[in-house]
């Protein structure tokens, strides 16, 4: 296992994970992962966050290949979560650090995971420094990106920032670096799968806190995840990404998400996807039950409309439909325009119920939700289509404005 030079006396030394499939226990990572640990050697020998339990041996592999790891001076945590932070015990107790820096934050999950263990932690803010000799690394707090405890590693010398989870991406490859990956598509798919599933509800903060790293001379961005970004454009880019992302501006496409028990519902999806798609609106159906939720968040991040569609199941919705809603309301999707459909054999209460989750979540809903007894006939379908043409039209007066 080797180290991957990414600058002068700066190492890549982390993990690649080919099978990780489930990230953080919630979001799909259909092309894997990795966890990014990088390592500085000069007067004082720095490790700047390290791997989950279990995978330190990659990294102490690695780490060995330039120094050994016996003689790191001191351990950068830029986030406390397990998958930066699950070897911390391990190489502790290997390499003696002399000195541990966390994020004033950090101090509570340090000792949440840990314990009140005897290691000589440093608390640290935004723009308090430290020199490991030739170089200098600067500490900026990044709350709630997506932590409390979150922050980012400047090295001015280097035109480095080692930015944690801010900028990443779940991608398990050979190439560490974007221009090294070839694959232009996936990376932008696998950055908007990572924003729309993990840092989506910190959009607010995002906007924050991209001024201040436009302030910085940099040409690379390192994060914990994925691929590194190398040179001014490929920074500009992926600033410029999060920016878009961030901002939420209205899109001319909708989604169309539904489950079904008979089918009478998913043919009324189809029947508001038609309506979509003949006023001028490209449009995706996709079912709640063959799709992951992280799937349909990041089929939304190129939507301005959501179109949600549910039987009546014991005067309610159906659970991957309420699945899928529940964990999208967390997310906290902005600016968006809605409605809501659903068939029933007896109540039919599905419809109104998904009309207003929607309207909880602050979506326009400009026309009131379609409902068909049974099997939809020509008229329910004919109402479905109008909703869709009326999404539409909606749609694309708040695009043009």
């Amino acid at each position: 296992m080797q180290p991957v030079a990414i600058k002068e006396d700066i190492y890549w030394v982390g993990n690649v994970d080919y099978d990780h499939r489930d990230f953080h226990g919630y979001s799909r990572s259909p092309a894997g992962s990795t966890s990014n640990a990088y390592f500085l050697v000069d007067e004082k020998n720095v490790l700047l966050d390290t791997v989950p339990s279990g995978r330190e041996g990659s990294l102490l592999c690695r780490m060995a290949k330039t120094l050994d790891p016996e003689k790191i001076d001191y351990i950068v945590c830029n986030h406390m979560e397990l998958d930066h932070a699950g070897a911390l015990e391990a190489i502790v107790e290997r390499c003696k650090p002399e000195k541990i820096f966390v994020s004033q934050a950090g101090l509570k999950s340090l000792a949440g995971y840990f314990g009140n263990r005897d290691w000589p932690v440093h608390a640290v803010k935004s723009g308090d420094s430290i020199s490991t000799g030739k170089h200098t690394i600067v500490f900026q707090e990044t709350r709630m990106l997506h932590w409390p405890d979150s922050m980012v590693s400047y090295i001015p010398e280097k035109k480095l920032l080692i930015s944690n989870d801010i900028f990443g991406q779940n991608i398990a490859s050979s190439a560490r670096f974007v221009d090294d990956f070839n694959n232009d598509s996936e990376y932008e798919q696998r950055i908007k799968e990572y924003f729309y599933n993990i840092v989506l509800p910190y959009s607010p903060m995002v906007l924050k806190t991209l001024p201040v790293v436009e302030k910085l001379d940099i040409d690379m961005i390192a994060p914990d995840h994925g691929l590194i970004q190398r040179g001014e454009k490929a920074v500009r880019h992926i600033i410029g990404m999060y920016r878009t992302l961030a901002e939420q501006k209205p899109a001319q496409r909708a989604l169309v998400v539904y489950d079904s028990m008979w089918q009478s519902t998913r043919t009324m999806a189809y029947a508001v996807c038609s309506g979509l798609e003949e006023n001028g609106v490209p449009a995706r159906v996709m079912s709640a039950k063959l799709n992951h939720h992280s799937e349909i968040m990041t089929e939304l991040a190129d939507c301005g409309a959501f179109v949600a569609g549910s039987p009546t199941h014991n005067n309610t919705i159906l659970p991957y439909v309420a699945s899928c809603l529940t964990y999208m309301k967390g997310l906290r999707p902005q600016n968006r325009v809605g409605g809501a459909f659903g068939s029933y054999g007896w109540s039919g209460e599905a419809p109104a119920s998904l009309q207003e989750m929607l309207a909880a979540m602050k979506m326009e809903m400009p026309a009131q939700p379609v409902k068909a007894n049974w099997r939809p006939g020509k008229d329910d379908l004919k109402a479905c289509h109008a909703l869709g043409a009326t999404i539409a039209a909606t749609l694309k007066e708040r695009c043009r404005g």
